[in-house]
């Protein structure tokens, strides 16, 4: 009883290195090198998560996530459209780039958490555990919390046991950290929430992670839950502060407020995710 884990590395070393960490604690792990093959065996076998090289032959690991997420673009990668469920696949991304920027990038594609080279097994390890637990569904994890809820705000409701997204009755598509984020948010509507508090929620304690990202989880969901993301009225920002859910989002009025400072949930934007909401 086990998770599938598909790992994409063309490093060889380093993806059986891997391997046999993820063997080691019961898992089922396929290894490929390089992102077409990655893409191909995603529509195939359907994981329960991959981790994902960035700097890889083919298709690099930024590609693999736009393709997975959106689809490909026309002309692109033929014959390598993603199996269902790729769209939520939890995406654990790879890189030796350091910079905030292109770790935000992979974020903003849709990628749920990174790790920058050179990092520890056991920190690979520590990620993998709380991806498959915000995943769930898979065989080798526990039966579901007997205390999941339903949580609403308005429209939008967040189904814990189910782990599904609905806004006025359509369902979203939602990554497992973009999940976990509206799922904390949903339990308390009103509640203004910090980045580090947020943060918290998705990643734990882990000091690898820039408060950043959740600005990015924060665009991202906007583009999937509001009916304008650019003038939000259920994921809205409070100037100085962080974010919160509203509860009945036709009052709208912390959008206005929002758009009047300029984006303030944007305020310490920049390089890849302030181009993206450009």
């Amino acid at each position: 009883m086990c998770a599938f884990v598909l790992v994409a590395e063309d490093d060889e070393k380093q993806a059986d290195l891997i391997r046999r960490y993820l063997e080691r604690e019961g898992h089922t792990v396929g290894v490929v090198h390089d992102g077409r093959a990655a893409l191909e065996q995603v529509r195939r076998h359907a994981p329960d998560l991959l981790i994902l090289d960035v700097m890889m032959p083919e298709v690099d690991g930024l590609g693999v996530t736009r393709v997975l997420r959106a689809g490909p673009r026309p002309g692109e990668h033929p014959g390598l459209g993603a199996a269902p469920g790729a769209s939520t696949l939890p995406i654990l991304m790879l890189t030796a780039r350091s910079t905030e920027d292109d770790l935000l990038l992979g974020l903003d594609l849709g990628a749920d958490d990174y790790l920058t080279k050179p990092y520890s097994p056991r920190e690979l390890m520590a990620r993998v555990r709380t991806l498959l637990r915000r995943a769930g569904g898979t065989a080798h994890l526990p039966p579901p919390d007997p205390d999941a809820r339903v949580l609403r705000a308005g429209g939008l409701v967040v189904d814990e046991r189910r782990h599904e997204v609905t806004v006025d009755e359509r369902r979203v598509e939602c990554t497992p950290g973009e999940f976990e984020l509206l799922a904390a948010m949903a339990a308390e509507p009103e509640r203004v929430f910090t980045r580090p508090q947020l943060l918290d929620r998705i990643h734990g304690s882990s000091g690898y992670i820039s408060a950043r990202t959740v600005d990015v989880h924060v665009l991202n969901l906007r583009k999937k839950i509001e009916a304008n993301p650019r003038a939000p009225r259920r994921l809205v920002t409070v100037f100085g502060v962080g974010y919160k859910l509203v509860a009945h989002h036709e009052a709208g009025h912390e959008a206005h407020h929002e758009e009047g400072h300029g984006g303030a949930g944007a305020e310490g934007h920049t390089g890849a995710a302030a181009r993206h909401e450009a």
